[in-house]
C-alpha cells in the first residue's frame, strides 16, 4: 500500500495565508508582530506535513523570508553617536509592501468576479424559477469560506492532541479510504440533528494519524459537495458540522 500523499489547495499562495492570519489575528498591516505572524505560519507549514500535503516551494520561501526578518529585529540596535537621527529601514518594509500590492490586486478580482456573478443573471430567455440554483450557489460560497477556518481549526486540534497523547508519526494503510470514510460520516450525520449539529472535534477521537488524516479529508470533500456545512458563532465557540440534507452521489 502506498503512503496517503494528496495536494490541497486551501491558500493562493503564501501572502494569501499572510493576509488571513493577519485578519484573524486583527494586526495592522503596517506594524505586523513578525514573532507571532511567523509562529502562526510555521504552525500552518508543520500542519500541511503533518497531513502529508505537498507544501509548495513558495511557501517554504516565505517561511525563510519570515525567519530572517525576525532574526534581523532580535538583533542589538546599534546606538548613533550623531546629533542627527538617520532612518534605519524596517526589515518588515519590503514584505507589507508586497502584501499591500497583494490586496490591492486580490480586491480588485474579487470586484470583478462579483461583477461577472451579477452579469451572470441577466437572461435573455423568458423568466424560471432559480431558487434551487440560487440556494445551491449561496452555499458553495459559504463552504469555500469556511474551508479555510476548518483547516486552522484542525491545526488547533492536532495541538491540543500533541500535548494529551503523542500521535501516531508513520501513516499505515487504513481501512477506510476517503470515499469509504465519507459514507460513514455521511451516513452519521443523518442522525444529526439539523439545530444542533455535531462538534468538529468529535470526529477525531481515534489518535491514529491515518484515520486522522482520512477523516480530515473527508469532512472537507463533503463540504465541497455540499453535504455538510460548518458553522462557528465567533472565535472562540466551538465549530459545528450540520448536515444539509444533499445526498453525495
Amino acid at each position: 500500500m502506498e503512503e496517503i500523499n494528496i495536494k490541497l489547495a486551501v491558500f493562493e499562495g503564501p501572502l494569501d495565508l499572510l493576509l488571513h492570519l493577519i485578519k484573524q489575528l486583527e494586526i495592522d498591516v503596517y506594524d505586523i508582530p513578525i514573532a507571532a505572524i511567523t509562529e502562526q505560519y510555521m504552525a500552518y507549514i508543520h500542519t500541511m506535513k503533518f497531513l502529508a500535503l505537498e507544501v509548495a516551494g513558495e511557501y517554504l520561501v516565505m517561511a525563510a523570508t519570515l525567519m530572517a526578518i525576525k532574526s534581523q529585529m532580535l538583533l542589538p540596535k546599534q546606538e548613533l553617536a550623531v546629533e542627527i537621527e538617520e532612518y534605519e529601514e524596517d526589515p518588515r518594509d519590503v514584505l507589507v509592501a508586497q502584501l499591500l500590492e497583494y490586496r490591492k490586486y486580490k480586491y480588485a478580482a474579487e470586484q470583478l468576479s462579483e461583477k461577472a456573478e451579477e452579469r451572470s443573471l441577466y437572461y435573455t430567455k423568458d423568466p424560471m424559477d432559480v431558487d434551487a440554483y440560487k440556494a445551491q450557489d449561496d452555499h458553495l460560497t459559504a463552504n469555500q469560506f469556511n474551508t479555510i477556518d476548518l483547516f486552522m481549526a484542525f491545526q488547533k486540534m492536532i495541538e491540543k492532541k500533541k500535548n494529551r497523547q503523542v500521535l501516531e508519526t508513520k501513516i499505515t494503510p487504513d481501512e477506510n479510504t476517503i470515499d469509504e470514510k465519507m459514507a460513514t460520516i455521511q451516513m452519521e450525520m443523518q442522525h444529526v440533528s439539523a439545530k444542533k449539529g455535531r462538534a468538529f472535534d468529535s470526529f477525531f477521537e481515534s489518535y491514529n494519524k491515518s484515520e486522522v488524516v482520512v477523516t480530515f479529508m473527508a469532512l472537507l470533500e463533503l463540504m465541497k459537495k455540499g453535504t455538510i456545512r460548518v458553522e462557528q458563532n465567533d472565535n472562540f465557540s466551538s465549530i459545528m458540522l450540520y448536515p444539509t440534507g444533499i445526498v453525495n452521489e
